[in-house]
């Protein structure tokens, strides 16, 4: 009775019909919770076939140009759930099939016959629902068939890393990635050490790509954590993960890029000194970047590295390679940014430099003036050069001449 599927479009069809099988749901709902004999084969064979028969659905299929849409949006809390008008009854089903998987009656030796690579591929593939509560039965339903069913564990990682790549490279459009990440922080904290290979792999090629879509802000928090993790149980990790987030940071887009800085400090926390200094050139290349944002949340999160006890050990411990990188950024801060709050935090970064090592501090900034000086004759050179061809052009105005420019002209 329970495999047949209701019309719900429709709220005045078939409502005793419905009612009834929402009854019956829940009887049984309630003698799995409470069985005390194990499940036998016949009974797991018509369990998961009532369940597949009511929640194994193709979603509709969403316009190019919503995609782009919303892809773009940066509200991404604010819009409406979608709500499934089933869903009063697949709530039930989804309930049934996540104590029928935790009962200690369901012997997973057997069931597994029937939980099969089919059912939890499609299973997977639900995770794209647009039903946040339904998403939520997906990841504890995940969760349970991963620990208890051994066989699928390699299955499973092999198909969310497809959907994974599928959406990075091709779509960057699916509504389950933050729960699926929410499931591999749990397996990526029980994984033994030192870490396999096909483990590392999937943190290069899947996870720190994960970084380059639009809509990382849907996500990120379960993808730092994610990323994080891996770094605390193999510290030689770090370089690659800080390079992998160089390789995608953000350029025009300020709301990622404070995702990366925070990221980034997470990341920088559990770094040994031996791998910071395999990247610390191209690290503070892209910090002092983003010390003279003009987008002050950025810059002030840069500036609160130093807050960071151990980040700050080991700027310091490094400082003859960092700060003539990102002294002409410290410089321009406190000569000109528009932010009181940013300048205030560069005069601080500034006092921590020349408390330490004056010395350095001086040189850098010699080097500085230099470097200013330079550009300003260049500068010069450059005005010059036009206001030359100007008054060529000016002469040449009323003929059809070409305007021939002498070599060492063009050279200044």
């Amino acid at each position: 009775m329970c495999c047949v599927r209701f019309d719900f479009t429709v709220p005045t069809k078939n409502l005793r019909e419905k009612d009834l099988k929402r009854q019956i749901l829940l009887e049984l709902v309630e003698y799995v919770a409470s069985a005390n004999e194990k499940f036998t084969e016949n009974l797991m064979l018509e369990v998961v076939k009532m369940v597949s028969a009511n929640i194994f659905r193709d979603f509709a299929p969403r316009p190019r140009e919503n995609n782009n849409i919303l892809l773009n949006s940066l509200d991404f809390e604010d819009e409406e759930p979608h709500m499934d008008p089933a869903w009063s009854h697949l709530q039930v089903v989804y309930e049934l099939l996540l104590r029928f998987i935790i009962s200690p009656e369901t012997d997973a030796k057997i069931a597994k016959r029937f939980i099969d690579h089919s059912f939890v591929m499609k299973l997977l593939h639900l995770f794209d629902s647009e039903i946040p509560s339904e998403r939520e039965y997906l990841k504890s339903i995940l969760h349970r068939i991963y620990g208890k069913f051994m066989v699928h564990r390699p299955f499973i990682r092999k198909t969310i890393n497809n959907i994974f790549t599928s959406f990075v490279f091709e779509e960057e459009k699916h509504n389950g990635i933050a729960e699926f990440l929410e499931v591999f922080g749990s397996i990526i904290n029980g994984f033994a050490l030192p870490l396999k290979e096909e483990h590392k792999l999937f943190l290069v090629r899947t996870l720190i790509p994960l970084h380059k879509p639009k809509c990382l802000a849907m996500y990120h928090h379960q993808l730092s954590y994610c990323v994080t993790q891996f770094v605390e149980k193999d510290f030689k990790l770090a370089d690659i993960v800080v390079r992998g987030l160089i390789k995608y940071w953000p350029v025009t887009n300020s709301t990622k890029e404070l995702l990366f800085l925070n990221e980034l400090e997470e990341v920088l926390e559990a770094t040994h000194a031996s791998e910071f200094q395999r990247c610390m050139v191209p690290l503070f290349r892209e910090i002092s970047s983003c010390l003279n944002s003009l987008h002050f949340q950025v810059a002030e999160i840069a500036l609160l590295l130093w807050n960071n006890d151990h980040i700050e050990n080991l700027i310091k411990q490094n400082r003859k390679v960092i700060l003539p990188i990102i002294f002409p950024s410290l410089e321009r801060n406190a000569r000109q940014h528009w932010n009181q709050s940013v300048r205030s935090l560069t005069l601080n970064v500034r006092k921590v430099f020349y408390d330490i090592d004056p010395d350095l501090f001086e040189v850098c900034q010699i080097r500085f003036q230099e470097d200013e000086s330079m550009e300003k004759e260049i500068e010069e050179k450059r005005e010059s050069t036009w206001k030359l061809l100007e008054e060529l052009a000016s002469k040449k105005v009323v003929s059809n001449e070409a305007i021939l420019v002498h070599s060492t002209t063009s050279a200044s």
